[in-house]
């Protein structure tokens, strides 16, 4: 009996690395239906578009290529073949109905909670059944239903944990689309990272809308990330996306007792003035998030610190964007994220009076860029002559060069052999620029702590 022909199943994957995650789960759950995952969209055989509806260009960008799929699903109906195009993700959650009616070539929606029903969705659209939207928030059920197997490639990983927020930041659709508050059973996750260290896994993500919020069963983060930390091959642990109100003693303390657990956090705080804090409901003060980042660095004094921040929030001030400045002086990032406030459809902050021209927006913008980038390149600039514990990952662009990362989350190239990859080495770091680092091996020396 002849084998029957995989199936090309194409992921396109927006926004966060939760959306990561979550699509290469999808491709777990479908890969025993004989998909396999390929390059690009033109013929395959199912499309599925993982979006994310943080900000509204993002969501505009689906419909674009929506468009663009669907000419290559006509396309291919044309030489007798089919497409089924399916949007997953957080606009899948809030635009369900709206995806339906604005492009009729989507055969199916499936919110973030829903995607393990991805194969019985595939099956009801093939049979014309007319079932082609599930959005629901049944997290617990997504997690058991999904296959124990990851196919991973690589030594990095990334591991949900925690799902949804109930903080309802004012700017923010995550309670929307994601939900409340959910975390996996420590057992399960301990389980996944199991099977991820058994795979070559050296180092793993800790995903969550709200990652510092995890609570198991009596588990926190912090003894959560103790439990993996004992995990035989599992050297190095990260988390993200953090609140500071969730920032525990117990976890500021697993930082400055654990080597596995690396010392770069990303901690959004959004902005330096009260007012604009308070109008986002964020629940912390400038005052309280500078405090909180000295008692993190008192226990870890070589912590990196990590933020987000949002410009031009309806009611910002030339006084309050100031203060932002002031806040990002007086902490000192090693990295930022940083956007201009856009309005969100359902969220408090998008009915708000005093919306702030884009005009403004875009050079309060620069300015703060300019600042972030001054600080990033210095805190580059400050690990040249230091020896680093470099995890490669893979090879470069260049003939013999592999590239890596180091505690801090920076790409570090050097030369070096591929035997190398997957390897924790010690790398002197001789160059810095923005966004990397270079360096030579140096094997007979001591890696600083990491």
């Amino acid at each position: 009996m002849s084998e029957t022909p995989q199936k090309r199943l194409y992921i396109k994957t927006y926004g966060c690395q939760m959306n990561v995650y979550d699509s290469e789960r999808m491709a777990d759950v479908l890969r025993p239906l004989g998909y396999g995952i390929v390059d690009e969209p033109e013929g395959a055989d199912l499309v599925v578009l993982n979006t994310c509806h943080i900000r509204e260009k993002a969501t505009e960008k689906v419909y674009s290529e929506l468009g663009y799929i669907k000419q290559m699903k006509t396309r291919k109906a044309q030489a007798g073949g089919t497409m089924t195009i399916a949007v997953a993700g957080c606009v899948a959650q809030a635009e369900g109905k709206e995806i339906m009616h604005r492009q009729p070539a989507v055969d199916l929606v499936v919110g973030p909670q829903a995607y393990h029903q991805l194969p019985e969705l595939i099956a009801r659209a093939h049979r014309a059944t007319g079932e082609r939207l599930s959005a629901d928030f049944a997290a617990d059920e997504k997690f058991d239903a999904l296959p124990a197997e990851r196919q991973v490639n690589g030594v990095t990983a990334f591991l949900t944990v925690q799902e949804g927020c109930d903080k309802f930041c004012t700017f923010c659709v995550v309670p929307y689309t994601r939900g409340g508050e959910w975390s996996r059973p420590p057992e399960q996750i301990e389980d996944e990272a199991k099977r991820l260290a058994d795979q070559g896994v050296r180092e793993v993500t800790l995903l969550g809308q709200n990652v510092n919020a995890y609570d198991g069963g009596g588990y926190t983060l912090a003894r959560l990330v103790r439990r993996l930390a004992r995990i035989p091959g599992l050297d190095r642990i990260r988390y993200t996306t953090s609140h500071p109100r969730d920032m525990g003693d117990d976890l500021i303390a697993a930082h400055a007792e654990l080597p596995e657990l690396m010392p770069y956090l990303h901690l959004p705080v959004q902005a330096g003035s009260d007012k604009i804090l308070k109008a986002m409901n964020r629940d912390h003060t400038a005052e309280s998030y500078v405090r909180l980042i000295e008692k993190i660095r008192a226990g870890r004094p070589d912590i990196a610190m990590s933020g987000d921040f949002i410009v031009g929030f309806p009611g910002e001030r030339d006084g309050d964007f100031e203060k932002t400045l002031e806040l990002v002086r007086e902490v000192g990032f090693a990295s930022a994220f940083s956007f201009k406030y856009s309005r969100r459809p359902g969220t408090p902050a998008s009915a708000m009076p005093g919306q702030v021209d884009e005009a403004v927006k875009a050079e309060r913008l620069d300015r703060l860029n300019a600042l972030l980038d001054e600080q990033q390149k210095a805190f580059n600039a400050l690990q040249v002559g230091k020896v680093m514990p470099v995890l490669f990952e893979k090879k470069g662009r260049n003939p013999g060069q592999i590239v890596g990362r180091s505690p801090y989350l920076q790409a570090v190239h050097a030369v070096g052999s591929e035997d190398l990859l997957g390897q924790i080495v010690p790398v002197r770091i001789e160059s810095s620029a923005k966004m990397s680092l270079g360096g030579v091996l140096d094997s007979h020396a001591i890696p600083e702590p990491a």
